[in-house]
């Protein structure tokens, strides 16, 4: 099998003069005729790629797949360009670090200048963006029919009637590690395998392919899920600071502060009543609540639930956690009616973390902790793994993903797709002083560079890995902001797999994006579009996609689950938390000297300061200081401490 493309589409780019954005690709901006390839001609990428902690590329090629399709939402047909492949991010002095690997959907013959493209990614860490791309608001699905468990496997993969494709452009991207992402030497994948490195190679990557794609100027989102919407937290911190301005942030099931998400440590040291109106969702779900609890009433019964949780069982919880007396029999017996989980069982584990939940609110069976309504009795297969919301769905996302590279997209690769790396074992989680990352702060950093900035919280009731009520604990810190949105629905983790939460879900989003970018984005269709050549396909075998771990997200390595978490600040002392996010990167450029120039400015990557510069240098000094920044960030109205 040869190696048709990157030879042919060199080519083709030198003599229409067009452009693919620093490498080699099939997208062809100029005009011209694009020869047909031969017809025996295929493609394949057969650079071999690792998901090992010590593995890196001498160097990276940056070959493209490319085909066209089409997909109907809402009665309008949607022409898109499909792009898989790999894109370089660069750091500050433009050096390689590391090779990701994308699937991006395209509409055809929208201005890329105005034209809103997402970046999505899973979290883990670890976790390859399968679960996103193939279960969300791609152009195609997965249809699981959560939450049931006797659907046929492997799940129908359809188009998608709720495509984010009508509203953006859509960049699905996996994390270093993951996928067929690696690090470029001298750097190694676990050089990116913590907080902040994580988060700023996701930088380079974005500032990249903007770069390469004509898309500097596109108004953009990042979409995060679990983990991913920690990265997203400081991904959007960073990006503001370095002068790369973001419409909307999508947090979808959120876990920004693992210091109040009881589930991850070992036993629960802190109050679980984060988790109580989960728990509640859960067993009206099951018909296992007093009185029952129909689908319809579930918001209000929740808005109960977050009642009862504050200002009754966590002080509760609280004491138990100190004491260990048994506690009051009218506290269990009510919690009993609301859960389903026996009174005695209360009474024995006051402070309920999510697995003793899982294992016991239905006797004999285990439920599932992505999803809660999904039950699996003892010592089936499903229940094999401690979570059949999980076991259930990993094998058709797995063989679905291979199979649509290759027969939809037309990308082959000789090396496994890494669904789950073993990189969350050895994940640095300390951020900002903090054994454990709190990226609330981060976010808020963010919004203080663009007041503007909007954030979208997808929650699913029936989650006990980010329960939904942590994450509105969580939001409630950064205030009444009414750039904030925050959405519930039927389902667990992944909402979207929920086909009644999905089409909910999708109307909030549209709504959310026409809000941002102050403006609705018409799908329609140029009678003249872009002449692309596309990526014929190719004869070679894919591998089966490996799951290295089955550990679920989010996840802590065993010996940071017995660590004292950090109480969430508030007032004063979490408005000094925000200004230090949004002063370090100031002061290590500034360093003694306690001011910087413009050039300087650059040099550092601090794309806010120089993009301002003038206006912050109000004294026209020729180098200003962070207190110069704090006062043009407020004059814009960003609400950073006196």
């Amino acid at each position: 099998m040869r190696r048709y493309l990157p030879v042919l589409v060199a080519a083709v780019l030198a003599a229409c003069g067009g452009g693919g954005g620093g490498g080699s690709s099939s997208n062809n901006n100029g005009g011209g005729t694009i020869p047909a390839p031969p017809p025996d001609a295929g493609f394949t990428d057969s650079v071999a790629y690792s998901p090992a902690a010590t593995a890196s590329l001498a160097s990276a090629a940056e070959i493209t797949a490319v085909t066209k399709h089409q997909v109907v939402v809402d009665g309008a047909t949607l022409n898109y360009t499909a792009t898989a492949g790999h894109l370089t991010a660069l750091d500050l002095a433009a050096a390689p670090e590391a090779s990701f690997f994308y699937i991006a959907y395209t509409l055809d013959g929208a201005d890329p200048g105005t034209r809103p493209v997402t970046f999505f990614y899973n979290g883990g860490p670890g976790s390859a963006t399968i679960w996103l791309h193939l279960g969300s608001f791609g152009p195609k699905r997965l249809a699981t029919n959560a939450p049931s468990t006797t659907t046929p496997v492997p799940f129908a993969f359809v188009d998608n009637a709720q495509t984010l494709l009508d509203r953006s452009d859509l960049v699905f991207v996996d994390a270093v590690g993951t996928g067929f992402s690696e690090a470029i030497a001298p750097n190694n994948n676990r050089t990116f395998w913590s907080v902040d490195a994580d988060a700023a190679v996701f930088r380079d990557f974005v500032n990249r392919y903007a770069a390469a794609n004509g898309r500097t100027a596109s108004p953009k989102f990042l979409f995060g899920e679990s983990y991913g919407t920690t990265r997203s937290a400081v991904l959007a911190s960073f990006l503001e600071n370095g002068g790369t301005s973001l419409k909307g942030v999508v947090l979808q099931s959120s876990i920004l502060n693992y210091n109040t998400n009881c589930g991850i440590f070992l036993p629960a040291v802190i109050s679980c009543y984060g988790m109580l109106p989960s728990y509640a969702a859960i067993g009206a779900w099951l018909s296992l609540v007093q009185p029952p609890q129909p689908v319809a009433q579930l918001p209000a019964y929740m808005a109960q639930m977050r009642t009862f949780a504050s200002g009754t069982y966590d002080p509760a919880a609280r004491a138990w956690l100190q004491t260990h007396a048994p506690p009051d029999a009218t506290l269990t017996g009510q919690l009993a009616a609301d859960t389903g989980l026996a009174a005695s069982q209360w009474t024995l584990h006051l402070n309920m973390d999510p697995t003793f939940f899982h294992d016991n609110v239905v006797p004999g069976s285990v439920t599932g902790f992505y999803d809660g309504r999904m039950v699996a009795p003892a010592g089936t297969f499903l229940a094999s793994e401690g979570d059949p919301s999980s076991t259930f769905y990993d094998a058709s996302f797995a063989t679905t993903i291979v199979s649509y590279l290759a027969n939809d997209l037309h990308y082959t690769n000789p090396s496994t797709y890494t669904v789950l790396s073993n990189a969350n074992n050895l994940w640095n989680y300390s951020h900002a002083g903090m054994q454990l990352p709190d990226t609330v702060p981060d976010l808020a950093a963010a919004m203080v560079h663009n007041p503007r900035l909007r954030v979208f919280s997808a929650n699913g009731y029936h989650d006990m890995v980010t329960p939904f009520f942590t994450t509105e604990n969580d939001l409630a810190r950064l205030g009444g902001n009414p750039n904030i949105t925050v959405r519930f629905y039927q389902g667990g983790h992944m909402t979207y797999l929920d086909d009644v939460a999905r089409v909910q879900e999708k109307a909030d989003l549209a709504a959310f994006y026409q809000a941002a970018a102050a403006k609705s984005e018409a799908p329609a269709v140029p009678s003249v579009p872009r002449v692309v050549l596309e990526t014929p396909p190719s004869r070679a075998a894919m591998p089966p996609a490996v799951f290295e771990t089955k550990l679920r997200d989010p996840f802590l390595p065993e010996a940071l689950r017995s660590i004292t978490p950090v109480p969430p600040t508030s007032g004063a002392a979490f408005a000094k938390q925000v200004e230090e996010r949004v002063r370090a990167p100031f002061d290590k450029a500034a360093g003694s000297a306690g001011t910087i120039t413009r050039e300087g400015a650059r040099a550092a990557g601090l794309g806010y300061v120089t993009e301002h510069f003038d206006a912050i240098d109000a004294r026209r000094a020729g180098a200003v200081s962070f207190e110069d920044v704090k006062r043009y960030l407020r004059e814009q109205g960003g609400q950073l401490p006196e």
